[in-house]
């Protein structure tokens, strides 16, 4: 089993806090996407969408989209349980990782990639209207979801960490590629953001 990874990127480093916070060791296989090499013939026959990060099975399998990946892990290594335990728990992440990844992180994703002018040739068209239009829609949410934390509680879905917390991490420190900053007043969505930034995972 090998993980193909892209480095800093938010989808593979979302896989790479999951595995940390399992202790899993999964051996990397490194795609420079600055070179192309996701676009190969031999990276796409791995994932036609030419995107990592990919994880790729000893029978050759190969599972894309890094929520399935933390999924085929979860299976494998089902504690520390990241996708809640219990039905009311497991609703509640998986509604909380829909909303940070659709909402939050999706919407960072659209701003960054259609108003930075290094993302030209990535994104194309690239639509520089459409990444402005995405600006308020962050802001919106992270008022959203300061409202949600500010009752201070330290995870965003249930009692304990889980893989909406590496999400909505991914995404606030997406915020600074992005140009995009968190407003002043929104002090639960900071607090949150510097624990979760405070974890030995939050480096993988």
């Amino acid at each position: 089993m090998r993980l193909y990874d892209s480095g800093r990127a938010p989808n593979p480093r979302r896989v790479r806090i999951f595995l940390a916070e399992k202790g899993v060791s999964i051996p990397l296989v490194p795609v420079d996407i600055g070179a192309g090499e996701h676009r190969t013939p031999a990276f796409t026959a791995l994932n036609p969408f030419q995107r990592t990060p990919v994880l790729e099975l000893d029978d050759g399998t190969a599972i894309a989209e890094s929520i399935a990946i933390c999924r085929y892990v979860e299976e494998l290594h089902p504690a520390p349980a990241l996708f809640g335990t219990g039905a009311r728990e497991r609703a509640l992440v998986e509604m909380w990782q829909r909303r940070l990844e659709f909402g939050l992180l999706g919407a960072i994703a659209a701003a960054f990639r259609h108003s930075h002018p290094a993302m030209a040739a990535w994104e194309v068209p690239q639509v520089p209207a459409w990444g402005e239009a995405n600006r308020p829609k962050v802001t919106e949410f992270l008022a959203l979801l300061d409202r949600h934390l500010a009752d201070g509680r330290p995870f965003v879905a249930g009692d304990g960490f889980s893989v909406a917390d590496i999400t909505g991490l991914v995404a606030l420190d997406f915020l600074k590629p992005a140009r995009i900053a968190v407003p002043d007043e929104l002090a639960a969505v900071r607090r949150w953001h510097e624990a979760l930034r405070a974890r030995p995972s939050a480096e993988a």
